[in-house]
């Protein structure tokens, strides 16, 4: 890629550029280059814009969606076709995406992947080209858009998702940067939700390791959404970036891609990925699929894996805890057994021929692949009430902290909380309790990386 730099006159140092990216960017069709300069209500651009944005910015501490475009209100983003491939215009993009006259290249990579994703999702999805009704044309979407990415690649299991906050604190942050050391030793690729945090900490970790055992060609995968990649911009380390459409999707792309899964301490958004997964795996047809499941975290978060364990056993019941096991201080126990269950998967496709690279097996019903829009409607009518089969109640307890998690830094959910109050939440007073407390204690432990004073989304209501 190459960039002509105008410095322009702001704030904030801002450039104009001009980039030809490459690397599986070389043409789009006439259709695509037209929604993404979109900029009416039904396009594209503003999309686009918030989004490049995010990838421009990254290293934001904020949760807050809509700080970047405050800080610089006159960026914008053209998508140009020509005879000999794809142009990106910025105009009045951040200084601190250049170098020496230069877009630092892991940004322009992430740039590039930004329009690629984002035309793919304008003609194959929202233009009607994917059966979005059914599980299967679902499952087959997420597949196209990841294919499309060139993210799904033949070979060993040796992808190991880990899920985490972006808000931890320092000893946390150092013993995910050692677990992934430990990972990387063991020739384990990370995908992660993208971010800074628990989603950076083990790929640079495992950088290191590589390096040691001479990998040459390692994947650090991002997978992240457009509600989300505002409050939660690429980490530098990341080689591949994913912006699938919404969060459901993000979420089965990392089922359907990682061989397991590691979870470290966070917040709202780590619980809610905890009981989508344990919600799928708790179904009758998916009891003899292994997929390995470590929640760990240094010794000073043992207590934060105790209250998330009382909460699942409480809402889930003991059934649950058997789909995953807590490691607590010893990351070299975490490789080794994240190790041993990869080899566990590696037999397991091999018995049933299915593909290392995407998890067809995996049942997932079509409850966990509806997108949920978190209207104050859509999150009172939720059931979190006692005597629902555990995989039932794990999609609406899913739901609930989906809803808090745009209420706190997605810019839909933030901007309906201003107007309309709280979320209101019902459910039996036990479930109820145990949801508050953990609400709570992550706002104590300062796992909500949110400026200023902390103003709950949400009001829970005992019934």
């Amino acid at each position: 890629m190459a960039a002509v730099l105008e410095p322009t006159n702001a704030t904030l140092p801002t450039v104009d550029a001009r980039i030809y990216p490459r690397n599986g960017l070389d043409i789009l069709s006439r259709a695509e280059v037209a929604r993404l300069r979109d900029a009416s209500s039904g396009g594209m651009h503003e999309l686009l814009r918030r989004c490049a944005l995010a990838v421009l910015t990254s290293g934001s501490t904020t949760d807050d969606p809509r700080a970047a475009r405050e800080l610089y209100p006159d960026f914008d983003i053209q998508v140009q076709q020509q005879d000999r491939g794809v142009r990106i215009d910025l105009f009045k993009a951040p200084a601190m995406a250049f170098v020496e006259g230069d877009l630092i290249q892991g940004v322009a990579e992430l740039l590039a992947a930004v329009v690629r994703d984002l035309a793919y999702t304008a003609i194959e999805l929202d233009s009607g080209g994917r059966d979005l009704h059914t599980s299967e044309g679902i499952t087959d979407a997420v597949f196209g858009l990841l294919r499309n990415a060139r993210v799904l690649q033949p070979g060993d299991p040796n992808l190991v998702v880990c899920w985490g906050g972006h808000s931890i604190n320092r000893d946390e942050y150092l013993y995910t940067k050692q677990v992934g050391y430990e990972l990387g030793l063991r020739g384990i690729d990370i995908c992660t939700g993208c971010g800074p945090g628990a989603m950076k900490g083990p790929m640079k970790g495992a950088t290191i390791a590589h390096a040691k055992q001479r990998r040459r060609r390692m994947r650090y995968i991002g997978i992240t959404e457009p509600g989300i990649i505002a409050a939660e911009s690429p980490n530098p380390i990341v080689n591949h970036l994913v912006i699938m459409p919404d969060i459901e999707k993000r979420l089965e792309a990392f089922v359907r891609m990682g061989h397991g899964i590691i979870v470290f301490p966070g917040g709202v958004g780590t619980a809610e990925e905890i009981l989508y997964l344990l919600g799928i795996l708790l179904q009758e047809e998916n009891a003899g699929l292994p997929f390995p499941l470590i929640l760990t975290g240094p010794v000073a978060s043992a207590p934060y894996f105790e209250q998330i364990d009382r909460f699942l056993r409480l809402t889930l019941g003991e059934a649950a805890t058997s789909r995953y096991e807590i490691i607590v201080g010893d990351p070299a126990e975490v490789g080794k057994r994240m190790s041993r269950g990869l080899k566990k998967v590696r037999e397991h496709r091999i018995a049933h021929r299915d593909s290392f690279f995407f998890n067809w097996s995996i049942d997932i019903p079509l409850d966990f692949q509806r997108p949920f829009v978190p209207t104050h409607e859509a999150m009172s009518a939720l059931d979190l009430h006692n005597g629902r089969a555990p995989h039932a109640l794990a999609a609406d307890l899913r739901r609930a902290f989906s809803g808090i998690v745009a209420g706190n830094v997605k810019e839909d959910g933030i901007r309906r909380v201003e107007q309309h109050g709280p979320f209101e939440i019902h459910g039996d007073p036990a479930i109820m309790e145990s949801l508050d407390a953990l609400l709570r204690a992550f706002v104590q432990q300062h796992r909500m990386k949110i400026a200023g004073e902390y103003r709950p989304c949400y009001r829970v209501v005992t019934a």
